[in-house]
């Protein structure tokens, strides 16, 4: 499994989005590009945790972060998702391949049948991962699961966006 280090490139990433563009990392953003990977459609787990992410997409707007939710799930299956989780005009990334992800440090998972809401998961998927990325490219902030519970928390990742801004906090774990 590849480790990212922040301050270093992060791995080539091109994804379909439901918006019918393609989104490539690290993205255009004012300051950052916070690529959120999600395990896909059958994880419950995931509504809740993408769907925050989208109600404060205009909070991380405001501070120069450009989100995304990508996912290797088929068009159909993240098109669901984005129905029925109400992530509205969040960008949501699909087809991601299981190389990328796992080049992006990401945990891979087999299917164990169907989720506790009845959704059949994929026989391969990527587990959660959270990264901010710099508009050059390089890794600034990473957290990966093995799990899909655990994850940083989007209102606790804005006031740290706040304070990383403020005082023009550097990457750590560079060494």
């Amino acid at each position: 499994m590849n480790r990212l280090m922040p301050r270093q490139p992060v791995p080539a990433l091109d994804v379909p989005t439901l918006s019918g563009a393609r989104w490539t990392a690290p993205g255009a953003p004012e300051r950052f590009s916070l690529v959120v990977f999600y395990r896909g459609l059958h994880c419950p787990i995931c509504k809740t945790y993408v769907g925050e992410l989208a109600k404060l997409a205009p909070d991380f707007a405001q501070r120069g972060v450009s989100p995304i939710a990508i996912s290797g799930d088929t068009e159909a299956r993240a098109r669901q998702a984005q129905a029925d989780w109400a992530l509205g005009e969040l960008a949501v990334g699909y087809a991601l391949p299981l190389e990328r992800a796992r080049a992006w440090g990401l945990y891979v998972s087999n299917s164990r049948g169907k989720t506790s809401i009845g959704i059949e998961e994929p026989a391969q998927f990527s587990e959660p991962g959270l990264f901010l990325v710099r508009p050059d490219g390089t890794l600034y902030y990473g957290a990966v699961q093995t799990m899909p519970f655990a994850r940083p928390h989007m209102r606790d990742l804005l006031g740290a966006l706040d304070f990383v801004i403020a005082k023009d906090y550097p990457a750590r774990g560079e060494a």
